[in-house]
């Protein structure tokens, strides 16, 4: 029960230059592991080299569950023994759909022990959305919060279905009680065979900003050991308390709750709320002496509305990933704290790809620099031709990332051959994100490929223009799409949603279109600005640009919430 030595020795190498950034990217190497299980190769020795230190805390509201690594690995221990006992074995697919609970990690580390494979589900789904995940997945088994049973009625799993929590009469409807896990403690550790570092591990559903969701399989190394590049750009470090606002489900959770922090041999910890409270979340921040923070956009824009400066973390790194960053939020928080968020790219199908790293120097509206172990080619989605100044970010697969994912599927265990022939043409890994470069090697974000277009023959970044428009006090989020027009074929238009006391009127459109007029160069003008209650999201919290596009194309009258640039004299 050692820590594995080629892990523990790139990681080592990491945190000795995470100030070096071109010493760490040039010269880190990826462990390749023909053997590798995370419960039994890495969290043990945790465990054994730091039994009483917290790998696990979980806050809700004044109340407080914390586990040590000793006491997580004998818990997942003793549910590994449970979810064998079901008849679950390496190979099978455990449909997980819990929040953030302490069973969540329990069951995550058990089934890992067992090589069994975990289709990790947020709660938030519709039941049209499970049953999809149990028949795409071929789910064997299923745990979820008992809460949440009516969802799964009528839905059949081989294995069953583990309830977690109390339930009344729940076990008339052949749910197996979470708490038989109680009767394994103590149980030995040996649990039958080893598992290979391209066994399959995690069955992700993707999103899907525009799309169904895309099934994303991981091995029993491209998380755990991939997260190595997250773990540098985070600039996590033993002992560190890292705390990161994500949902159950998705892949951040992994990157930011399981996998990175542990890497690390830090302490996960997790707030949880039922109603997001901004101030809240910085009470948790001081009276937990958090060190290391990651948060979304999302949540970085709600807590710039309240006073930062009015409190005192001992926070090291802040940070932030999922979609860019404004940097009017950036520069809030350097003023009340002294801190810069770092942003970090990657995606579901690998781990952090770009970022800034500590130390780095930050430059705005950049999201950094590839990380080591990613190398990274701009490809022009029109030729295929390589480029230097802008094109769609790709991963050279010329010495494969151990990070990649091993492919999509179209149902678990059958890879999508058309899906994959297009993610992986021309001998690169294709994101399908368009990113810019300067000459000094940092990559500035421009648009998903299919949410970039073109306005009187130029090409329009919604992002960059929605970074002007957050930076007006009246807009809390934005969101720009081509809006047909007669003479330029499209101009760009915005969908605002409005901070707290403005009103929906010509007076607020007029000057926040005046705003975007001072800001922005003629051809990026937003000529357009609708007013918006809220704006279409993926259950993960994307905005849905596709939605706004295609509500564009079928409009055939004018919204009364719409104002016009030609409404104004100016």
């Amino acid at each position: 029960m050692t820590l594995n030595r080629h892990v523990r020795a790139a990681r080592d190498f990491l945190v000795q230059h995470r100030h070096d950034y071109e010493t760490a990217y040039e010269h880190f190497t990826w462990p390749r592991l023909p053997l590798f299980n995370f419960a039994t190769d890495w969290f043990d020795g945790l465990a054994e080299e730091n039994p009483d230190g917290l790998a696990l805390v979980v806050v809700d509201g004044d109340q407080e569950q914390a586990l040590t690594f000793r006491e997580l690995g004998d818990r997942s221990v003793a549910v590994a023994h449970f979810l064998f006992s079901l008849g679950l074995r390496r190979g099978d697919r455990l449909l997980l759909v819990l929040g953030n609970v302490v069973p969540l990690w329990e069951v995550m580390l058990g089934a890992f022990r067992l090589g069994a494979v975990i289709i990790p589900a947020t709660p938030m789904l519709s039941p049209e959305d499970l049953a999809d995940r149990v028949a795409r997945g071929d789910a064997k088994l299923l745990v979820a919060d008992l809460a949440d049973r009516e969802k799964f009625a009528g839905l059949h799993l081989p294995l069953g279905k583990v309830g977690v929590g109390e339930g009344g009469s729940w076990l008339e409807d052949g749910w197996i009680p979470y708490a038989r896990a109680d009767d394994f403690s103590g149980s030995d550790r040996f649990l039958p065979g080893a598992t290979k570092g391209t066994d399959a591990m995690l069955l992700y559903f993707t999103s899907g900003t525009t799309a169904l969701p895309k099934l994303v399989e991981h091995t029993q190394t491209s998380y755990p050991v991939g997260h190595l590049s997250t773990l540098y750009w985070m600039g996590l470090r033993p002992g560190d308390v890292h705390l990161n606002i994500s949902s159950p489900g998705w892949g951040k959770h992994a990157w930011s709750n399981v996998f990175t922090p542990w890497l690390a041999g830090a302490t996960v910890l997790v707030y949880t709320y039922t109603r997001f409270d901004p101030q809240d979340l910085l009470r948790v921040l001081v009276e937990r002496r958090v060190t290391t923070f990651c948060a979304p956009p999302t949540v970085w824009r709600m807590l710039i509305q309240t006073d930062l400066g009015a409190v005192t973390p001992l926070l090291r790194e802040v940070l932030s990933a999922g979609e860019p960053l404004n940097p009017e939020v950036i520069e809030r928080v350097r003023t009340a704290w002294g801190l810069t968020i770092r942003d970090g790219y990657g995606q579901t199908e690998t781990t952090a790809q770009v970022g800034n790293p500590p130390g780095a120097e930050v430059r705005p509206g950049s999201m950094g620099r590839p990380l080591p172990g990613y190398k990274v080619v701009l490809v022009d989605p029109a030729t295929g031709e390589v480029r230097e100044d802008e094109g769609e970010l790709c991963l050279d697969l010329t010495e494969r990332p151990v990070a990649l994912m091993s492919a999509y599927q179209e149902r678990a265990g059958h890879p999508d051959v058309a899906l994959n022939a297009e993610a992986f043409a021309g001998g690169v890994y294709h994101t399908g994100d368009v990113v810019s470069r300067d000459p000094d090697g940092y990559l500035t974000y421009v648009g998903r490929a299919d949410d970039v277009f073109k306005a009187s023959d130029y090409r329009i970044s919604p992002f960059e223009l929605e970074s002007v428009l957050i930076r007006h006090p009246a807009v809390a989020e934005a969101a720009v799409v081509p809006a047909p027009d007669e003479l330029r074929l499209a101009v760009p238009k915005a969908y605002v949603t409005l901070a707290a006391g403005h009103a929906d009127d010509a007076e607020t459109a007029r000057s926040i279109l005046a705003h975007a007029r001072e800001h922005l160069a003629g051809y990026k003008r937003i000529r357009r600005l609708e007013f918006a209650g809220e704006l279409p999201k993926t259950i993960s919290g994307k905005i849905r640009r596709v939605e706004l596009r295609a509500d564009e194309e079928a409009r055939a009258e004018r919204s009364a919430l719409e104002y016009r640039d030609s409404d104004f004299a100016w």
